[in-house]
């Protein structure tokens, strides 16, 4: 067995025991340098928490147990096809390999798939179905909040701040 078989296999199993609990057939394992840093399952029956997705708790608990938003050269192995929430926060982060072992065709038939919320985002923004309003207030009051926050960051001693856009 290779290694991401096997870490695959781990988070299999954390959603096997996830749907045993109740919950959601989807577990992830996040590891870096051949360890494993955090797991996660999708915990939505529990804290009714839609962004409770396992991907999502693996990078939390990375996070924290590595003292970093920034998760560079960590790879998560996922029980199922990461949902573009996921997808997003493991860019944000610095991840930049997913190993999965359900698709989203496999998830299709029991109601499991984001495909179609892939093909919504993939559509030129005007058309999509979520209506964002771009409105360009700037309260003089205190200044640019932008500015404000990069001033802040840089002021900070170094090595203390997280340099995420997010």
């Amino acid at each position: 067995m290779t290694t991401a078989e096997r870490f695959l296999c781990e988070a299999i199993d954390l959603a096997r025991d996830n749907v045993r609990r109740g919950g959601r057939p989807f577990g992830a394992v996040l590891v870096k340098n051949g360890a494993i840093i955090a797991t996660g399952v999708n915990e939505i029956h529990t804290t009714q928490d839609p962004t409770t997705h396992a991907e999502l708790q693996a990078i939390r608990a990375a996070s924290r147990a590595l003292g970093s938003s920034r998760l560079d050269g960590c790879v998560i192995y996922a029980s199922g096809h990461p949902c573009p929430m996921c997808l997003s926060a493991m860019y944000l982060t610095g991840i930049r390999e997913v190993t999965y072992a359900y698709s989203n065709e496999d998830g299709e038939p029991y109601g499991l798939s984001t495909a179609a919320i892939y093909a919504e985002l993939a559509k030129p923004p005007a058309h999509q179905s979520l209506k964002a309003t771009h409105l360009p207030l700037r309260p003089d009051a205190e200044g640019d909040l932008y500015q404000m926050w990069r001033d802040a960051a840089q002021a900070k001693p170094e090595g203390s701040g997280s340099g995420s856009s997010a």
